[in-house]
């Protein structure tokens, strides 16, 4: 398995139909905007879509963005659009995307990534702890994660 930059793919084509085959509402919202070219307007300028791919196949995918939907905030950067499809569920699969996610924020400078879920147990696998509970831009109530981000030692010998 590798993790594959979107933006820096040269199969955009077919990783954006990938993304467009999960069955969650947000994939496909996702999908619209980067289909649309509103993905950066969205969610900011240098914001990425990580895939975590086995060959041609996309086993699970995510968004590094300097925003979400937890607005306005000084919070930044965001881990968002959190998916892996069915048949891979349970493998933690996600800590591959977390594992690129914390090398993108070490090289930003970034002391921390947040994200904003419903979800109840499942960031905390992956050493995130719950900030706290605001609403989201449709007034949803959301769940605030971080995961603070520890810079990778380099010793020498």
């Amino acid at each position: 398995m590798k993790v594959i930059r979107f933006f820096q793919s040269d199969r955009q084509a077919h990783w954006l139909e990938e993304i467009r085959r999960s069955d969650w509402s947000a994939g496909a919202f996702l999908h619209h905007l980067i289909s649309s070219g509103t993905f950066f307007d969205a969610v900011g300028e240098g914001s990425e879509v990580l895939l975590l791919t086995e060959g041609d196949e996309l086993i699970s995918f995510c968004t590094y963005a300097g925003k979400d939907d937890i607005q306005p905030t000084e919070l930044t950067p965001w881990m968002g659009f959190v998916y892996t499809f069915p048949a891979h569920r349970g493998h933690r699969h996600v800590g591959k995307l977390f594992d690129e996610i914390e090398r993108m924020a070490i090289e930003e400078g970034a002391a921390a990534v947040y994200i904003s879920t419903n979800h109840i147990g499942l960031y905390e696998k992956y050493g995130c702890s719950f900030l706290t509970q605001t609403n989201d831009m449709n007034g949803e109530p959301s769940r605030i994660y971080v995961k603070e981000i520890a810079p990778f030692s380099h010793s020498s010998s």
